[in-house]
């Protein structure tokens, strides 16, 4: 695989690259992440967040949030808007399923992101009688590694139940996310083999970012060769159409674009996707640093912070500096994911120049 995109590819990029600056000019909102807890019962070694299972901050009573939903609904077409609930860990919350339904019944589709820890048959029930209707569960390889990155005895087999019950289940969408890192990249083919024999049919890999708790533990972070080896995985396993894998959509990865992804690279981040943070901090992806904060749902409207507020986001070109300040793919990168940015503003990784 060639570092740089194919002149075919350029061509392509270049017709997303029109479409991609249509879709940030109208900037439809059709993700909204409710950060509903910053509990959790986990302590995982590469949480950005930083999580524990007493949180500094209380969770959002449900009223306050339902006010944004009231607020974007005029805006909105709710049956293409995902509210995606997650945390801390969301599935802590009591309220979750009276939550979910009254989204359900506003028309609007909502999703959970989980551990699987706390997922059992009767929980499982109760989260589709309230209308669910898609859940992610995490998976970071065998028993060892997994229980390993999430410091907890029996999280493998809690999040493998979880998602052998959801292999039963055919009307709702889910699927098992993998952070990859040292410990686990030597058993990703075997692992898919597991996944497959398990009945898993929608994979995503993410790498780890060194940010919160992630960046004290060195064992979390790939080598360059091995960041390249984990694409080579994901192509070769897209070609075999065994089970469909994605990269995530952490950042512009080259010649592999459309490679190990269904779609071209874009930060979507304050385009399309939108989020209400625990303490009522208006944002985009919930990865994002504090400093790209636009507003607080406690003093201002969400839909005026939405369309009048998300510059940065949607005018990259204040990250042209560093290393992206002359690198001919930022017409396509625009600087990588916005949670790739430090306080500062300053990139913390590029994709695309790990690429051996």
């Amino acid at each position: 695989m060639n570092k740089k995109p194919s002149l075919r590819k350029r061509v392509a990029l270049e017709l997303f690259r029109k479409i991609s600056k249509n879709n940030t000019r109208l900037h439809e909102l059709n993700t909204l992440f409710w950060e509903c807890t910053l509990r959790c019962n986990l302590s995982c070694r590469h949480c950005g967040s930083d999580c524990k299972v007493v949180a500094d901050c209380p969770d959002m009573p449900a009223k306050d949030f339902f006010r944004v939903i009231e607020q974007i609904t005029p805006h909105v077409n709710p049956n293409h808007t995902m509210i995606i609930f997650t945390g801390g860990e969301a599935l802590l919350r009591n309220d979750l399923e009276a939550c979910g339904l009254e989204l359900y019944n506003r028309g609007f589709p909502w999703g959970v992101v989980s551990n699987g820890l706390s997922l059992n048959r009767k929980r499982l029930d109760s989260l589709l009688a309230a209308g669910l209707h898609s859940i992610t569960i995490s998976l970071d390889g065998f028993e060892e590694a997994h229980n390993w990155l999430r410091q907890h005895p029996q999280s493998y087999a809690k999040a493998l139940n979880a998602i052998i019950m959801l292999t039963k289940e055919t009307e709702i969408a889910w699927d098992v996310v993998t952070c990859v890192n040292k410990k686990n990249i030597n058993q990703l083919s075997d692992f898919k083999e597991f996944l497959i024999t398990s009945g898993v049919k929608e994979w995503r890999i993410f790498t780890i970012f060194p940010v919160g708790r992630a960046a004290t533990f060195p064992e979390l972070q790939l080598s360059n060769e091995e960041f390249t080896s984990v694409l080579e995985f994901i192509r070769t396993t897209r070609n075999e159409k065994r089970i469909r894998l994605n990269y995530g959509c952490e950042g512009f990865l080259g010649g592999y674009e459309m490679e190990v992804r269904d779609h071209f690279y874009q930060c979507y981040a304050g385009v399309n996707v939108a989020s209400v943070l625990a303490d009522g901090s208006i944002s985009a992806c919930p990865s994002i640093r504090a400093n790209f904060h636009q507003g607080n749902i406690y003093k201002d409207n969400f839909m005026d912070v939405w369309n009048n507020r998300f510059q940065p986001f949607r005018n990259r070109e204040w990250a042209r500096k560093g290393a992206c300040a002359d690198c001919s793919m930022f017409r396509y990168c625009e600087g990588n994911g916005m949670h790739l940015h430090d306080d500062d503003g300053n990139l913390l990784v590029c994709h695309y120049k790990r690429i051996i």
